[in-house]
């Protein structure tokens, strides 16, 4: 195959391209001509300058960087500029462009960082690849778990009603911007991602972090469910969709036990041979962080892979501890 990505060089977007080139198959990644503020100060500047070289092939000539320019329609230009023919003939596209959620506090100009990130991204992204002549037949889309908002003990499937919150609101403008490739003929395939658990990156090490310093615990009640899944099954999963074209439209990735956040705590503490017993109380993470924590630390989603299970796929962890003791033990 050959699989063109955006977010090629974020935690997903990275192990996805190993993995593919691994296999045998081409990646093109889209990079952006002006990197990020957030990116810039990170390191990400550097990692865009090195990608931005456009055509530059490593991987044994497996992997091409190409320089995408979402504005260029409403400049008059062409998106993917010279390098448009690398582009031609690609199999499916991947979309794993965003900010970072938990990057910082919600302000309503993050929030418009957050929507742009995502809404505006996938918008031109679909645009893009209408001007195509042999443009990808399947787009797979990141989406999240946010969709379903605070739910409580209730188990959430891909058939479950949307939420109401700003991260749910923000999930689905999101979708129905991916959706609109189907116009265009395309398959689409809309994976709502829980939490990726991994060392690299991601909310784990944040969580591993307070850990250490022997500061670790439930959050708030410590009640709410944590719907989780390791980077490694999430590649997995995505390749999965990419090859059966038999699956279209929502997609939970997430593992099949998902736990409540005091046994999260109890079982990264064993994992980290720390204890867990400082619990972050919810008036005091309100405070701090405002409406991301009730998103994000506070809001409880218990949500079932039902679309994977039904498709017979193996997840390589299915629970949590055995999970946590194969990413901790990653180099």
């Amino acid at each position: 195959m050959k699989v063109v990505i955006t977010g090629s060089s974020g935690l997903v977007g990275t192990a996805l391209t190993e993995l593919l080139v691994r296999d045998g198959h081409m990646v093109v990644r889209l990079v952006r001509t002006v990197a990020k503020k957030e990116e810039s100060k990170s390191g990400g500047g550097q990692r865009q300058r090195e990608n931005g070289s456009s055509g530059q092939k490593s991987d044994g000539g497996r992997v091409v960087n190409v320089v995408w320019n979402p504005n260029a329609r409403d400049l008059g230009g062409e998106p993917f500029g010279a390098d448009r023919e690398k582009i031609e003939g690609a199999d499916a596209a991947v979309n794993l462009a965003g900010a970072s959620i938990a990057g910082k506090r919600w302000s309503e100009e993050r929030k418009a960082v957050l929507r742009s990130s995502r809404v505006d991204i996938t918008r031109e992204l679909v645009r893009s690849l209408k001007k195509l002549k042999d443009g990808p037949k399947t787009l797979v889309s990141a989406s999240a778990i946010g969709y379903y908002g605070n739910r409580g003990d209730e188990v959430l499937t891909e058939a479950s009603k949307a939420g109401d919150d700003f991260l749910a609101r923000l999930t689905q403008e999101w979708e129905a911007e991916a959706v609109k490739a189907e116009a265009l003929g395309m398959r689409v395939a809309r994976l709502r991602f829980g939490i990726i658990l991994a060392k690299p990156g991601g909310a784990l090490p944040q969580m591993m972090r307070l850990f250490q310093f022997g500061a670790g615990g439930r959050i708030g009640s410590g009640q709410q469910w944590m719907s989780w899944i390791t980077l490694q099954d999430t590649v997995m999963v995505i390749r999965k969709v990419l090859e059966n074209r038999a699956v279209s439209g929502a997609v939970n990735v997430v593992a099949p036990q998902p736990v409540r956040n005091a046994d999260f705590a109890q079982a990264l503490g064993r994992a980290m041979h720390r204890p867990a017993i400082l619990p972050a109380p919810a008036f005091a993470l309100k405070f701090a962080l405002g409406e991301m924590a009730e998103a994000l630390l506070l809001a409880s989603q218990r949500v079932a892979p039902a679309r994977l299970e039904q498709l017979g796929h193996r997840f390589a962890q299915r629970e949590l501890n055995s999970a946590l003791a194969s990413v901790l033990a990653e180099r």
